[in-house]
This record gives structure tokens, sequence and C-alpha cells, in this order.
């Protein structure tokens, strides 16, 4: 797997005994994001899927809403004590001065919470260019309870660390359109946002996104600003993002676990028998 995952010795203690051994772990490195050679933020992530993660972030932020905003993004020369490039630096050029101006603030995210540098509330319950209030998906509430089944089944990664989230972006009719891990929950969803980006799939009003934990409010955040309408996760929401949802129109749903889910905001789009 490449740069996503590490051997460690690790010491297992069990009523059985000791065993030493080689354990897989999820690789965690920082990627810094420039902006015309200015340094924008530093994000911890695992390393995949960059340029879909920073198309996903400035989506998020508001910098940018089209894929046409952005010209060019490139792995700059960040080197490690070996001497070689750490593929750690991406600079992105863009097309738009607005876009330009917007990227004169400092974001600091860590893996742990994307919002944690931001000065106040006001600063992130940014507006989005789309209404996802009026778009028209529905979902069936069986269809929908397949969902999390079908993101589990596809972490690979997972699977060999036990150690990453994943965010998937669905149709309605229950298929997997894309599935990024890392170990930040708010980096798997950007990339699956820079995934939608890149395919011209922004807004995304026709998708369902489901995360593998909790519903926080800058998941919500990040759904309202691709123009998704409906938001699934496997664990609790926010009080915060069950209010956002409920403002900005989109359907919450949480607990989608088996047949059963509480939907928080906008029921009208899950369908029953």
């Amino acid at each position: 797997m490449g740069r996503v995952t590490a051997r460690r010795p690790v010491r297992r203690i069990s009523a059985a005994g000791t065993i030493e051994r080689p354990d897989t772990l999820a690789v965690e490195e920082p990627m810094e994001i420039r902006i015309g050679g200015e340094s924008v933020t530093v994000t911890m992530r695992t390393p995949g899927h960059d340029v879909d993660l920073v198309h996903g972030f400035l989506l998020s932020e508001g910098i940018i809403g089209h894929r046409d905003d952005v010209a060019v993004v490139r792995y700059c020369n960040g080197t490690g004590e070996d001497g070689l490039n750490t593929y750690n630096v991406l600079d992105v050029t863009l097309t738009s001065p607005l876009a330009v101006h917007l990227a004169q603030r400092n974001f600091l995210t860590t893996s742990a919470c994307g919002v944690c540098g931001k000065l106040s509330l006001d600063d992130v319950r940014t507006r989005s260019r789309y209404d996802i209030g009026a778009a028209e998906l529905s979902i069936d509430a069986g269809t929908l309870s397949t969902m999390p089944d079908t993101l589990r089944r596809s972490q690979r990664i997972f699977d060999a660390t036990g150690g990453l989230h994943a965010a998937g972006l669905f149709t309605a009719d229950g298929a997997l359109l894309a599935l990024r891990e890392d170990v930040g929950r708010h980096n798997a969803v950007d990339k699956v946002i820079g995934w939608a980006l890149s395919e011209n799939r922004i807004p995304a009003s026709d998708t369902v996104l489901i995360v593998s934990g909790r519903a926080s409010f800058e998941l919500a955040q990040k759904a309202v600003m691709a123009g998704i309408p409906a938001l699934g996760a496997v664990s609790a929401p926010s009080s915060l993002a069950v209010d956002l949802a409920v403002d900005a129109g989109l359907t919450l749903v949480g607990f989608l676990r088996g047949e059963t889910m509480n939907v928080y905001a906008h029921d009208r789009r899950i369908k029953t028998a």
C-alpha cells in the first residue's frame, strides 16, 4: 500500500501470553497547502489523493466553486533527511483574482479537528453557493441502510490498520461513486468532495455523503458547501450539525446502522414503505 501504511514493532500482551511482532499502522504525515507560493494551511493526513484533498479543502472553505477556478496543482520540493522529495507540499495556482483574495486567510487544521484554528463560529458558517434545500433528491430508507456496509466493505486500508476514517459518495440508488480513507475524518470528506469537483459533479445535488463516524458541524458544513443534500453517519451528530442542517436544508441522518436510523433534519427526502 506504499506510503499509506507503515510497519512498527509491537509487544502484544494477552491472557495467552506475550509476543513481539510487527504491526501495520496508518501513515500520518503533514501536508502544506500553498496558493501562489504562499502557505495557507498545514493538515495532518494520510498520503494519497492529495490533489483531491486540496480541491475539496478549497471548495469547503469557499475559496473556489468550480474546477475551472484551479489552473495548476503541483508538488513542491519538500525534502526529508535523505534529500528526497517528501511529496508533502502542494502549491495551487488559481485562475480567479477573487479566489486569490479569499485565500489570503490563514488556516490551521489537524487530523482531529478541522475547525480548531477558526477565530469564531461566524468564520465557519460560510454561505454556500448552492441551494441544497431545493434539491429534489429522494432516497429509499432501505437503500440508505445498505450504504454503511458498502462503505465498510470498500475500506481496504482500514482492513490492514483499523485506524482510518472513511467517507463515501453514493447515488440515491446505492451505487458507490467514490470512497476515500484518511486519519482525519474531515480530510476523507475533502478528498471525496475533491473527486466530485474534478469529475465536474459539483454541486453534487444527486448524491448522498456517508461517513464512518460521527457527523460534526464541520462535516455538515462541507456537505452544504459542496451542494450535497444528504449526509448519513454511522454514529451521532452534534447539536450544531443538526442546527446547521435544519438551517441549510440538509437531510441529516445519524446512527445509521442495520435497518435503523435517526433522521434529525429534513426527513422529506427519506422514503419509507
